[in-house]
């Protein structure tokens, strides 16, 4: 669990990201969270945009996809998404 000054901090760090993963009109699908799973592994912090065409709202997406990731949601802006796992074997990103 974050702790308001580490969700400030990744939110920091998340405002000059680009989105490196899109949802699409199939929303929060397996294969969505198999590339998530892939970019929180090598990167731990990953912005996610939705596009215009998903059915689901991103809000009703997050927690689903938080539990399958195992990771936390960091931010949600409209139709941004920032998530984070920490990688235990190799921490690249240090929190305060």
């Amino acid at each position: 669990m974050l702790t308001s000054k580490q969700r400030a901090y990744l939110r920091k760090l998340a405002n000059s990201m680009d989105a490196i993963l899109q949802i699409g009109k199939h929303g929060a699908a397996p294969e969505l969270c198999e590339a998530l799973n892939e970019a929180l592994e090598a990167r731990e912090l990953v912005k996610v945009s939705v596009l215009n065409n998903c059915a689901e709202a991103p809000k009703d997406m997050v927690e689903a996809i938080c539990k399958s990731t195992r990771s936390e949601c960091v931010q949600l802006i409209g139709k941004k998404i920032v998530f984070f796992r920490r990688n235990r074997e190799n921490p690249m990103i240090v929190l305060p």
